[in-house]
Parts: C-alpha cells; structure tokens; sequence
C-alpha cells in the first residue's frame, strides 16, 4: 500500500511540472499566432502523395502525426531530416477541427476511412474514438462550477478543489492543435505525409548477433482505394552507430498494433495471423488501461445551445475522481448537458490484440473496465457525487430549471447502474509500457533503431487530460535523441524530393 501511494505522489508531482511546462510551451504558439488567419501558414511541406514520398531516406521516421509525434518531429528537424508519417489529414481548413462552434461534430458521424475521428468499439461493448487527423486525438478533446472545495479560479496545477485549466481554443475559437507546433520546427527537414498508414516495419539482420536492426518502413494509402505498398527507408551513414530511428508516436491502439503487424508480440498471436516473428516480446498489447468514466445528463431534454468543451474541472477523493460538465451536440441542431466523472489510477488492465492484418482496421481492444472490486466500489461513489453535482444551485441556474432527478438509493442499484453506464474518458493507454515493451529511454528491447514515444507507454494517466503530458513526452524525448547524438560527426541529411 505505501508503495503504491508513494509511485502515485510521485507520478502526480511529474504531471504538475510537466503540465506547467507544456503550458508554456503551447503559449509559445499561440503567441506565434496573433490572428486565426495566420494559422497553419508556417508548416512544413505537406503531401498526399505517397510517391513523392515512396523510396526516400531520411534521419528519423516518425509514424503518426499525433500529440506526442508532432513536438517530437518539430524538435528532431533542428538537426535531422524527419519524415512524419500520418493516417488522417490535415486539420487546416476544416471547421469541424478549428472552430469551437462545432466542438464535438467529428464524433458524430465518423466513418471507415476520411472522418478526423474513427469510432470503435472494445470487446466491452464500450463505444470510444480515436484521432485520424494530423494533430491526432488533440484535435478531438473537448462550465461548471463542480461544487467541490475549495475553489482555486485559474489555474495549471493538479490541485484538489473546483479549478479552471486551460484550453485549446484561443479568444477567437479557434483550435490549436499539436500539428501547430511543427511551424517551430525547421520547414527545410520535415515533410509530412498524409493519410498514409503505416502497415509494418523494415528490418534487417545485424551480422553482429541476433539483434534485428530497423531499415524502414511500409505503408499504403488510408483511402482504402488500393492495397499497393510503399516504403520509406532510414539514412545509412558509414558509421552504423549513428543511425537515426523509426519512433512509433500512433497511440495507444496504433503502436502496439503495428507492432504485432511487424512481428514482434505474443508469438502464439501472431502465429494465428500468419505473421513472421521478428521478436517474441510478451508485453506488447499488456497492461491496457481506460479510466472508466461515468455520466449523467443534467439537463430533462435536448437543447439548441453552443456546443462547448469543458474547462472548469472538479479534483477529489485524493486526486481519484476528476468531475467535468460540457454541451455536446447529440446530432447537427441539438445539445445535451453531461456532467461526467472518471476514476484516476483504475485496478482493471485489459488486452489488445489483432482483428486482421489490415492496419487500417482497429485492433481488438478489451480493458475489463471495473473488473476489479475495488473499481466497482468506487465507481458506486462517483454516482452519489454526480447526483449531488447535478442538483447543485449552479447547475440549477444554468439550466434554467430544476435538473433531471437521477436519485439511485440502494447500494445494489449504484452497482448495476456502473455496470450498465460505464463509459470512456478516452484517456486509454498502455499496451506498449516501459519496463515490459522499452526501456526507460522508449527503446523496443530487443530492436535497434525503435522507439515508442505516446501514450501507450503509460502505466498510469492521472491527470485531468493526459494531453499535455503526452506533448512535453514527444517534446523532450526529441530534446534527449538530439543531445545524444551531438558529439556524432553525422550531419543533418536534408529530404529528398
């Protein structure tokens, strides 16, 4: 027990100081930006076209244009050629993405292959999302007073108390996603590749040993349109030592499904699939996490408000429960309330694995959401405190009226009510953690020349939104590669076109 709380203090000092920093890193940005119409003119070269792209060398690959690979590849290009690698398209031009009047849209009616958002849903028969757009999962997250003490106004810290954090949209309402920072990267030595998906890893043998060393990648066109495949290959500079790195930053459903698709996983697993076993590393797709949310509607009936995010969040019962309320749009002319909460530090681990070799299909994911008794039981706790929430006197002055009685008694009624409604907070992680998957520099054990850098390294995601640790995780592990390779005599490799 005092070992588990000492790794959880531990872990929430980490996130405050790195949500602080990823607070001025993002202020940084948005200072570069000081009209909505200057958004996205400074990136770097973009294309669809997997020819141009088809052959080409370059220092590192980085596969996934999300929040954690975006900050990384901007601070690669400092010193190296970079490739970014993305299954989704651009945010820029799409109001669905930028505007805040649209909040929540995407996650309307996502489909197969174009929509920013693509729907799935876990072995749990719990519905959730993931990000299919340069920015990834930034470019989908989402006002209350939760009536929880004290209150501490603005603020960046993981405080316990009613808080407001910050947000996404500027004071035009415009959206800043991930994909923003790439303009403080050096244009010259990024090219990104749109809606291509990467469909396995390169390697080749190391005549020194067993290790398998990485020479590229695979991808094909995320349209669906055909299955050709391409290829994209790592610059070879005479000494070996210096070479650069495939780094998956997918997410936590991406990264450990290309890794199966690559080979390297549960060697019974992949034997099912057909798929050659490169490595036999039994913690890919382990220990996957979803912190299980739970909802209730404010409001009686939908409405015609403003879609709008939540910003004014609620931090209780030691850091475990974490309130917010927001508008969603249920359909393009009405809205509800939710007030919902999610469960920090969750018991219940699940599993990911392969449904088809198809990359573009989702892994099959179940996270064995309140599985764990102890995860029942305190989920029974987050619907008495929501009830409470939803019949506080701000949310009563908000609706305008007295707000929708969803009064449970009995303990067996909390219960079943968890069972049926649990849901995501979209806050899923693991299945490619440190220590079983990389080591502690998001090394693959085992491989040479691949990293992991996102989510699905997390054991934990404590935080409010793990968005911003996810963007200083991409950024200073860029910072490390870059200053472990200073004293190497190999320079920048510019892209080839």
């Amino acid at each position: 027990m005092e070992t588990g709380r000492t790794r959880m203090e531990l872990t929430l000092i980490i996130y405050r100081y790195v949500l602080f920093t990823a607070f001025l890193f993002l202020v940084l940005v948005k200072l570069s930006h000081s009209f909505p119409s200057t958004q996205g003119k400074n990136l770097p070269y973009l294309t669809s076209d997997v020819e141009e792209v088809s052959g080409k060398s370059f220092d590192y690959i980085v596969v996934g244009g999300g929040t954690a690979g975006c900050p990384l590849a901007a601070t690669l290009s400092e010193r190296f050629s970079v490739l970014v690698i993305e299954r989704g398209g651009s945010p820029y031009g799409n109001p669905l993405v930028s505007d805040k009047m649209y909040y929540g849209f995407p996650l309307i009616q996502p489909d197969e292959f174009s929509s920013v958002a693509q729907s799935f849903v876990s072995k749990d028969g719990v519905e959730s999302h993931r990000g299919r757009v340069l920015g990834g999962s930034s470019a989908i997250n989402g006002l209350l007073e939760a009536g929880i003490l004290p209150y501490n106004g603005f603020s960046m810290e993981h405080i316990e108390g009613t808080k407001i954090g910050g947000t996404l949209f500027d004071e035009y309402g415009i959206r800043h996603t991930s994909a923003d920072l790439l303009e403080i990267g050096n244009p010259e030595n990024i090219i990104v590749l749109l809606n291509a998906t990467v469909k396995n890893i390169i390697f080749h043998v190391n005549g020194k040993g067993n290790e398998s060393m990485v020479r590229g990648v695979r991808f094909i066109k995320s349209d669906g349109s055909t299955s050709q495949t391409y290829e994209a290959y790592l610059n070879q500079p005479e000494n070996s030592s210096s070479w650069g790195d495939v780094i998956l930053s997918a997410g936590a459903l991406g990264s450990p499904q290309i890794l199966l698709l690559s080979g390297i996983g549960p060697e019974k697993h992949l034997r099912n699939f057909g798929i050659p076993l490169v490595l036999d590393l039994k913690g890919v797709g382990k220990e996957m996490k979803d912190n299980p949310g739970i909802a209730l509607l404010a409001d009686t009936k939908p409405t015609h408000r403003f879609p709008d995010a939540p910003q004014v969040a609620g931090i209780t019962k030691d850091m475990k429960f974490i309130v917010e309320g927001g508008i969603v749009p249920i359909s393009f002319n009405a809205t509800r309330m939710p007030i919902a909460i999610k469960l920090a530090f969750p018991e219940s681990k699940g599993t990911l694995e392969l449904n088809s070799t198809d990359p573009r299909q989702n892994p099959a994911v179940e996270f064995h959401y309140l599985e764990k008794e102890k995860d029942l039981e305190e989920c029974t706790k987050m619907v008495q405190l929501l009830n409470k929430i939803a019949g506080s006197r701000s949310v009563v002055l908000f609706l305008g009226k007295e707000p929708q009685n969803n009064l449970m008694s009995s303990q067996d009624e909390l219960r079943n009510f968890c069972k049926k409604n649990v849901r995501t907070y979209y806050h899923y992680h693991g299945g490619s953690t440190v220590g079983s998957v990389v080591d502690d520099d998001y090394k693959v054990h085992g491989i040479k020349g691949l990293r992991v850098i996102d989510g699905s390294t997390f054991l934990e995601s404590p935080g409010t939104n793990p968005m911003a640790t996810v963007l200083m995780l991409g950024r200073y592990q860029g910072i490390k590669i870059v200053r472990e390779r200073q004293n190497t005599s190999v320079s920048c490799s510019p892209p080839q076109l």
